[in-house]
């Protein structure tokens, strides 16, 4: 029986262990979960500094995911938390000034942080923590796009450069040298690397462009209306436009059906 008895006592003390384990999973899915103690930088949004500006430091909201309700938050001089619902006794309020756009807060300020980096409702609206590891995160992503798009341009093809090229700077494309076509480009990429890599990528720019081309020497026509699509030698008709869309990216459109890749055959020989 003493036996019974000691494996029973065993199983409790595994379950009050397992509980005490979920309870402690649950509470590191909370915005706290990583904290670290440190001093801390907040800036306004949209380069504003002002000689002082004064944030909302209470009738303010946090909506707590694990709770499944709104909670108040008051940013007090005597108390350890920034939830009202935590709070005990005189709750007395301290206000929150930023000075030339700016805001110190001391890693002793731990409630007042708390309430800037995580519950504030105006956070990263109104005001943002500066992060300088996330900044130069992002400065590397930007750097290395940058890298990808340079490369990019550096090897795209004559007749796929003056194609995204035409798209940037439109017609006057056509009057440039390769040389400008490569100079522009690569200052394209560098200026935009993200727009630059999506038109590399994009089979419709080429297409469009000769499409343009094939315009531009006479080989089709477009109608004034900008409708009708047609042989400049023989008026015969192409396609129609479809009503709200552009004619170049429509014609584009075309160039990829049966019909339409027969016609852009026979536009290309031309155009070589």
């Amino acid at each position: 029986m003493a036996k019974k008895k000691k494996v029973e006592v065993e199983e409790s003390q595994v379950e009050t262990v397992v509980e005490t384990v979920v309870k402690k999973e649950i509470k590191n899915n909370s915005p706290e979960a990583n904290w670290v103690m440190k001093d801390r930088m907040y800036y306004l949004l949209g380069n504003k500094s002002p000689l002082t500006y004064l944030i909302r430091g209470s009738n303010i909201y946090y909506f707590d995911e694990e709770k499944g309700y709104e909670r108040e938050l008051k940013y007090t001089k005597n108390q350890r938390t920034p939830f009202v619902d935590e709070m005990k006794g005189e709750q007395r309020l301290e206000h929150i000034i930023f000075q030339n756009g700016s805001l110190f807060v001391p890693k002793e300020k731990t409630v007042l942080q708390k309430l800037l980096s995580l519950y504030h409702p105006h956070r990263d609206k109104l005001f943002i923590e500066h992060k300088p590891a996330e900044i130069a995160k992002s400065q590397i992503d930007w750097l290395e796009l940058e890298v990808e798009a340079l490369t990019a341009a550096r090897d795209l093809d004559i007749d796929l450069a003056e194609a995204v090229m035409r798209v940037e700077i439109g017609s006057k494309v056509s009057e440039m040298s390769s040389k400008e076509i490569r100079r522009d480009l690569l200052l394209f990429a560098k200026r935009n690397p993200q727009l630059f890599l999506e038109l590399v990528t994009d089979e419709n720019v080429h297409l469009r462009n000769i499409g343009i081309k094939a315009r531009e020497q006479g080989i089709i026509k477009l109608s004034q209306d900008q409708r009708t699509f047609t042989w400049a030698s023989t008026d015969r008709k192409l396609m129609t436009v479809p009503f709200e869309e552009h004619p170049y990216t429509a014609l584009a459109h075309w160039f990829k059906t049966d019909e339409g890749m027969e016609i852009y055959a026979n536009i290309e020989k031309r155009l070589n």
